[in-house]
């Protein structure tokens, strides 16, 4: 059983920076793949990015990819997604998840992560 708790949303200009933290309970954080969605109204959950348990290997969406970096620090049960260049479009909930008794792969669905956050707004305004 895990609960995740994100942090660190809030509102910024269009091309500043925000990063997202996840607080994750338990002893077996490091045994989990870990990632980031996000969802704005009337739109699916999309995927923003992923990262295996050591943090060896990670994906991204093209969306976010050399704007965004996934990262995590096991010792402390600690998620993070730093978000630089921030655009109007990227204004969403955050949500992180995670995904335990898996292997590594790339692009898992939603549905794929059994544990959720409760999420947390990001806005970039023009």
């Amino acid at each position: 059983q895990v609960q995740l708790v994100e942090s660190g949303g809030g509102l910024v200009q269009a091309g500043g920076s925000l990063r997202l933290s996840c607080a994750a309970s338990g002893r077996t954080f490091s045994t989990y793949i870990m990632g980031w969605f996000r969802q704005t109204p009337g739109k699916e959950r999309e995927f923003v990015a992923a990262i295996s348990q050591y943090g060896s290997n990670t994906d991204y969406a093209d969306s976010v990819k050399g704007r965004f970096t996934i990262s995590r620090d096991n010792a402390k049960n600690t998620l993070y997604l730093q978000m630089n260049s921030l655009k109007p479009e990227d204004a969403a909930v955050y949500y992180c998840v995670a995904r335990g008794g898996s292997t590594w792969s790339t692009r898992l669905e939603s549905y794929e992560y059994r544990y959720w956050g409760q999420g947390t707004q990001v806005t970039a305004s023009s």
